[in-house]
């Protein structure tokens, strides 16, 4: 039903307004009396052989929501109802700003993809934090982090701060965003001299807090391997406790679309199936590189059950997909989940 009808009526909206659209409807739905019960018994799967326990937290399931769907944490029970086992809110920022001009989201659909420039458009940490106050979080809340695209020097690690102590009692771990294509000079900050002035100062942070958390780092997938390897090594001896690889990617590589439509598109990061391998070999490589000290979330154009299996082989502990639940509908996670169980009852 939903490649047949559901998907092509949202794609004839602007996909912003689809992506708005749809929070809306769920909001509206889940506030019908037992609507979210039903969601749960049609989409939701729990199996013992799911559960892995990673960064010191159990998750009932390998596979979470990527950040950028629930920007600004208000439909994070609602995405748990359909098999989701952590959410990733955000990005966050200090304060709250609008983005990139519009249009700033555009679809591929001829290859399940998305480019998007929205610029971390965000209503900021304290709005998250209300809305988590106001409907109390049935699943693991990853926050996701990053500065506000006014700041520069000194103001970017103050912002890192800012939003890392505002979020600190409310989620369950953080995800540090280093890595957004979109926003001028972030992805600088993987440069591990620039990287540690902001980490070490929120890694101190957390030892005065009474609850420990997980601290995460965002790696895009167009680092060179010189790059990861001086990443893997400060984040095994500063106290970081895992790596999401990886983000969105500048380039193009895998697009069949002619070269005049994707300069008609322009700027922004690309998400969805021509990014899969290159984020298949991110996190075999990291996975190596560490010896598998440092756990990984694999993200990045898992489009079929298959591909988050191999993920999960290629030695990712949990995986992330927004692009294929947009493509795939809202049954994508039960079918992975039906998929992995099926793969491990037979390896047992």
């Amino acid at each position: 039903m939903y490649r047949t009808l559901i998907r092509p009526l949202l794609f004839r909206l602007n996909p912003e307004t689809a992506h708005v659209f749809t929070l809306r409807m769920l909001k509206l739905v889940s506030s019908i009396p037992f609507c979210r019960k039903i969601v749960r018994l049609i989409f939701k799967r729990s199996h013992p052989s799911l559960e892995r326990v990673v960064f010191g937290i159990k998750f009932p399931g390998p596979v979470g929501l990527a950040g950028g769907l629930d920007k600004n944490g208000e439909c994070y029970n609602e995405f748990s109802d359909f098999g989701f086992s952590f959410v990733e809110i955000g990005s966050l920022t200090a304060r709250p700003q609008p983005g990139n001009p519009k249009p700033r989201i555009f679809r591929v659909v001829e290859d399940n993809a998305i480019i998007n420039r929205m610029g971390i458009n965000n209503e900021g940490a304290s709005n998250a934090v209300r809305n988590l106050v106001k409907d109390r979080p049935e699943v693991i809340v990853a926050g996701n982090i990053a500065p506000n695209s006014s700041s520069h020097g000194e103001q970017v690690a103050e912002d890192y701060a800012t939003a890392f102590s505002v979020l600190y009692d409310h989620v369950d771990m953080f995800v540090i965003n280093i890595s957004c294509p979109n926003v001028e000079g972030l992805t600088s900050l993987q440069d591990v001299s620039s990287l540690s002035d902001i980490m070490d100062n929120l890694l101190n942070m957390r030892t005065g807090f009474d609850t420990y958390k997980p601290v995460l780092l965002k790696l895009s997938p167009d680092l060179s391997h010189s790059q990861i390897d001086e990443l893997i090594e400060y984040s095994l001896v500063s106290g970081i406790d895992g790596i999401v690889a990886g983000n969105t990617t500048r380039t193009r590589d895998g697009l069949t679309i002619p070269q005049e439509r994707i300069e008609e598109i322009g700027k922004g990061g690309m998400s969805g199936a021509p990014l899969y391998h290159k984020n298949l070999e991110m996190v075999r490589y990291i996975r190596e590189k560490s010896r598998g000290r440092l756990p990984i979330i694999g993200a990045g154009g898992i489009m079929t059950p298959a591909q988050a299996q191999e993920m999960l082989d290629a030695g990712a502990s949990l995986i992330e997909i927004y692009t294929g639940f947009i493509y795939n509908g809202p049954g994508y996670v039960e079918k992975i989940l039906k998929h992995l169980e099926k793969n491990i009852t037979k390896k047992q």
